[in-house]
């Protein structure tokens, strides 16, 4: 009796202890000047920025812009804004035109971010490594060549020549990790420290070196490198173009890896278009395997054929290139010939999406793009103040008619309903807001609706709680045994319920876009919230309460009496019965001390207490 006592007193010390950490926690971002008391809203809610931007194609062009460059557009700036940490964005075309409303009001970077164009970049590789930042402890001679952590990257595409002289299976260079450097690349990446490849200012390196040459490693390129870290997801998306004319630190787009790279020698102006399909063997056999068809502009071919014949023969990594869009590496290839004929192909361990993907960020890329900025404004709600009130009006409705419920149905037990609502509803404000803080979420309206559904998922755990015990009261069982048996099966259908209701909410949130992921993230939260409570709080209380005399004796009012349940039975003790008057207070104590007991008797023999459930 003691031990379950204590373990229902530990459970609500544990439950405030996560409550005061909470609003600990979000007391020091506001304190610091980062969070705030209340929750961020959404564009619907609180209005925001408005951009929109229209595309335009380098003079003398003959291309057109079809939906399938502006779809692409999209995405690249939702990948910027979403690595900025700005949630509830809205991004969507009108005619040829480009709109993004931001919520709130973004910084100078973010908007900064949306106006950037993106441009595609060839640079050839100079040094490849680990993503993670070198630091004192960690570092060795030669820092940028170490390969020990890159053992398990994925390989990457070669290039290989697709024109008539060069369409043999032997032009095809064989694959080679992207993060990996041989011991040859090892004592060339060396060099970069010694005088003589640190020397040479850049006026003069940009003139009479090769962009393949190891001397655009400079100490300052160096250090930049071993700070660099492509694990955060700042680095992986949005980052803005760095100095054609000079080396670049970039990360790999999947975080995989960190590149130096020579000046840029081609752009995406040189790409005449891509494509993505199966491959063929030299014999014109499908190999099972999927390429990426890439072809260059007559200026661009050439080029390509310089570059190729260039680092043809140079060691790992400095036979790749790098193919930069939008600050990061999508690829980088290496090859084992010149290729001419302005076409190429990429090959590698594509899927048909990836494949597919690297050839549309190729030719967005490529095309010569130009996103201007048409207009810029401030725009009002698209809901309002007034909409957010009628939303919560609606709550707070539905929450008094679950209380009045709970009070007719349950008595002095719908106290118990009361009090876990409002534990779950401190919980659930005190997550909003440290997310608001954190990871930039902002509330909308259909997130507003999820916390509403809210009140209903946990009332119905309540109910189905309550329930159980009640049955188990009906049967005759003292109020401690009905609570210990009741709890056994109310748990494995909370569980289940919420389970469904966890899933339903990641479905939603994963395939669905707009407002209606605002909805299932809301929803999926105060599910889980939902599972605290009722294992933290409902339950533990209730138990405290059975060792009162007014529900323990099953008082009238205490929603918990036997005869107001259908059953004029009073359960005094193993095998003994009485029917009709009311228990004594001596009846009730042995009542009680017999249910004690059988409770523990259950606890040490688990496998009769399911044979007694069953009977």
């Amino acid at each position: 009796m003691a031990r379950v006592k204590n373990g229902a007193r530990r459970a609500l010390v544990w439950l405030g202890a996560i409550v005061v950490g909470l609003y600990g926690l979000l007391a020091v971002g506001v304190l610091t000047g980062g969070a705030s008391w209340t929750p961020s809203l959404a564009l619907d809610l609180a209005g925001g920025r408005q951009i929109i931007l229209t595309p335009t194609l380098a003079e003398g062009s003959d291309q057109e812009i079809d939906q399938a460059d502006l779809e692409q557009a999209v995405e690249i700036i939702r990948r910027r804004i979403d690595a900025s940490g700005v949630a509830e964005a809205e991004i969507s075309t009108q005619g040829n035109n480009i709109v993004v409303a931001l919520p709130g009001n973004p910084d100078a970077a973010t908007v900064d971010l949306v106006r950037q164009s993106a441009q595609l970049e060839f640079r050839p590789v100079l040094v490849v490594g680990s993503p993670l930042p070198v630091t004192e402890a960690s570092a060795t001679p030669e820092p940028s060549a170490s390969a020990s952590a890159d053992a398990s990257a994925t390989p990457e595409p070669s290039a290989s020549a697709t024109d008539d002289a060069a369409a043999s299976s032997d032009a095809e260079a064989t694959a080679e990790p992207t993060a990996s450097a041989t011991a040859e690349a090892a004592a060339s990446s060396s060099a970069s420290a010694s005088p003589e490849a640190t020397a040479t200012d850049d006026a003069t390196t940009s003139d009479t070196v090769s962009a393949s040459d190891l001397s655009w490693v400079t100490d300052e390129v160096q250090a930049e490198y071993d700070a660099l870290d492509c694990t955060a997801e700042e680095n992986l998306s949005g980052v803005a173009p760095q100095d054609p004319d000079a080396a670049a630190v970039v990360c790999d787009q999947t975080g995989v890896a960190k590149y130096i790279l020579g000046p840029q020698e081609m752009s995406g102006i040189d790409v005449a278009t891509a494509t993505s399909g199966p491959e063929l063997s030299s014999q014109g056999t499908l190999t099972g395997r999927y390429e990426v068809r890439l072809e260059l502009t007559d200026d661009g071919g050439s080029i390509f054929a310089d570059i190729t014949g260039r680092i043809k023969d140079l060691e790992s990594p400095r036979n790749q290139f790098a193919m930069v869009l939008d600050g990061v590496v999508i690829s980088a290839p290496s090859v084992s010939t010149t290729i001419t004929g302005g076409q190429a192909s990429i090959t590698g361990s594509f899927t048909q999406e990836s494949a597919q993907q690297l050839a549309n960020q190729l030719k967005f890329g490529a095309l010569p793009l130009t996103l201007t900025v048409q207009s810029e404004e401030q725009i009002s709600a698209t809901l309002g103040a007034d909409q957010l009130e009628k939303g919560l009006i609606a709550g707070a409705i539905g929450l008094v008619l679950v209380v009045i419920y709970s009070l007719i149905q349950y008595r002095a037990l719908g106290l118990v309903t009361v009090g876990s609502l409002a534990i779950a509803g401190t919980i659930t404000y005190a997550l909003i807001a440290l997310l608001s803080w954190t990871i930039g979420y902002r509330l909308s309206l259909a997130g507003v609706a999820g916390l509403i559904v809210a009140i209903g998922v946990t009332a119905d755990s309540f109910i189905v709680y309550f329930e159980r015990v009640r049955d188990e009261l009906r049967e005759g069982r003292s109020l401690q045994a009905a609570i210990d048996h009741g709890w056994r099966r109310a748990r494995r259908t909370i569980l289940a319920s919420d389970a469904i209701n966890i899933l339903a909410a990641v479905v939603l949130y994963v395939l669905a876009v707009g407002g209606v992921r605002g909805f299932a993230f809301t929803l999926g939260l105060t599910t889980l919230v939902d599972i605290l409570v009722v294992f933290m709080f409902t339950h533990p209380i209730l138990m405290l309460l059975a060792k009162t005399s007014f529900f323990g004796g099953g008082h009238q009012w205490s929603g918990l009496d036997p005869r107001q349940l259908g059953r004029d039975t009073v359960y005094k003790g193993r095998g003994k019965v009485v029917l009709g008057s009311k228990p004594t207070l001596a009846e009730r104590k042995a009542a009680e001390r017999a249910a004690a007991k059988e409770a523990d008797a259950q606890e040490t023999t688990p496998a009769s207490t399911e044979g007694e459930e069953n009977r």
